[in-house]
């Protein structure tokens, strides 16, 4: 089996609102529950202090709360339909994401190579980046030579090989080869 840790970039932090809300919409989550979860939203404010100095405050217009129970639900809303993107299967918990499939011939490879262009292109329209540099790749098996690099695109369009390791992160632990 192949699987591809994926790591989103400031993931919480770059969920816009409006196409939250409109994928919530998607969901059936409309009337006065959709009501609350635009206002939970709007009219949130930020700004800097740095050495006591502060900025003037700025709209938020995107992210999801971080600390609150809604944000991860709420995330989660808003990649839930990355696997009806891919023919591999996902795992989909708050920001992690696992992309994986099993290997038993060269066209499995090459799915989970296209699933994961197909990932790049979604998040890019859906304007959620990639993190690449912390998105990893592991082969899980007895076969050493099967070893495979997947690699994922940039926003430049640049291709960017992912490190293989031979640990990854899990729910409720490490995972090891």
């Amino acid at each position: 089996m192949d699987c591809v840790f994926l790591d989103y970039q400031k993931a919480f932090d770059t969920v816009p609102h409006q196409r939250l809300l409109t994928k919530l919409e998607a969901c059936g989550v409309r009337g006065s529950i959709h009501g609350w979860i635009a206002a939970f939203l709007r009219n949130r404010e930020q700004r800097v202090v740095v050495g006591g100095e502060m900025s003037s405050w700025t709209q938020v217009l995107s992210g999801v709360p971080q600390g609150s129970i809604l944000g991860p639900v709420l995330f989660l809303v808003y990649i839930n339909d990355v696997p009806v993107q891919v023919k591999s299967k996902v795992k989909l918990f708050a920001d992690d994401t696992k992309l994986y499939n099993v290997i038993e011939k060269q066209e499995d490879r090459l799915t989970l190579q296209r699933d994961l262009c197909t990932l790049c292109e979604w998040s890019k329209n859906w304007q959620l980046k990639f993190n690449i540099d912390k998105c990893k790749s592991m082969h899980v098996g007895n076969r050493e030579g099967d070893i495979t690099n997947y690699y994922m695109t940039s926003e430049e369009g640049e291709r960017i090989d992912l490190q293989v390791v031979t640990e990854g992160e899990r729910l409720g632990g490490g995972c090891k080869k």
